[in-house]
């Protein structure tokens, strides 16, 4: 079954340098879902790359509308005028979304700024990639708002070397994020078109460290665990076990939980095996589906 992503837009509101986001607003973000697999070593985003800016060709317009607005296959020329402007509005991004509210990792700030995120976008959405909310993919899909993005992605704390696990791959944004900062990302994405392009895209930006594969999210991928950070862009009602078990030793996970009241959880994995809760702030994303739903209420 599909997991629909619902985006929440989240207010522009200041908040502390502080470990949690501010909650002065309900936090409305986007959500991708479950999973598929192409390998791609980290290369410099774009080497060897032609990377123009897409346009839609006449095949295109025989294409369903769930391919054409997912349709970004083409890799960055860092070099171009119009690369340039991105980099331009990536700092910007950072700098008002991200730095002026409760993001202070400096490592995932800058990998937030090296990110292309308008090569995740549909083309016709690009002037708007670095806009303060989430946007459509097809499929009834959404790339998360940036700073949601960031957010999660703080709470996991990365480190070097680590191995990563996003479930609910979408786009392929939140895994080129964690490639920046990891060595391993596996992404698992539910809606299978979406899967495969999210593995030609991050190979084509170079992110060869990348592993995404078409698939259910519940279970995880028991075949490349443990997992020292797993990030999950849907809400269960429930902390899925199997995500649990596959979590190394001072591992983090971080999800969305609960169904008409949610709020990102971070679990981490203690040395004798048992987990460790926390709750940060209140968030709405669309519910998880799958296998997710068996174990709805247990």
């Amino acid at each position: 079954m599909r997991s629909y992503a619902l985006a929440l837009l989240l207010l522009p509101v200041l908040a502390p340098a502080c470990g949690s986001a501010s909650r002065d607003a309900d936090p409305p973000h986007q959500t991708e879902d479950a999973p598929l697999g192409m390998k791609t070593e980290r290369e410099e985003p774009g080497a060897g790359i032609d990377l123009e800016e897409t346009t839609m060709s006449p095949d295109d317009a025989d294409r369903p509308d769930e391919e054409k607005s997912a349709s970004n296959d083409a890799g960055p020329d860092d070099n171009s005028p119009a690369e340039e402007r991105y980099a331009r509005l990536r700092r910007e991004m950072a700098a008002e979304q991200l730095r002026r509210r409760d993001i202070t990792d400096s490592t995932v700030l800058a990998a937030m700024e090296r990110v292309p995120r308008h090569h995740f976008v549909p083309a016709g959405l690009r002037h708007l990639a670095y806009s303060d909310g989430p946007l459509p993919i097809g499929y009834d899909q959404t790339i998360s708002q940036p700073y949601i993005v960031a957010l999660m992605t703080q709470l996991a704390d990365p480190q070097p070397g680590e191995r990563a696990l996003d479930v609910g791959t979408g786009s392929g944004y939140q895994a080129a994020v964690l490639a920046e900062l990891v060595g391993e990302v596996y992404g698992i994405e539910i809606i299978c078109p979406l899967a495969e392009q999210a593995a030609e895209r991050l190979n084509a930006l170079g992110y060869k460290n990348v592993t995404v594969r078409c698939g259910d999210g519940y279970r995880g991928w028991p075949e490349h665990a443990p997992f020292d950070v797993i990030i999950l862009a849907a809400a269960p009602d429930h902390v899925p076990e199997p995500l649990k078990e596959q979590l190394a030793v001072g591992g983090r996970l971080v999800l969305p939980v609960g169904e008409f009241s949610q709020h990102l959880v971070v679990v981490e994995k203690l040395p004798d095996g048992s987990t460790r809760e926390r709750t940060t702030l209140p968030v709405r994303f669309v519910p998880m589906t799958g296998e997710v739903e068996k174990h709805r209420g247990k």
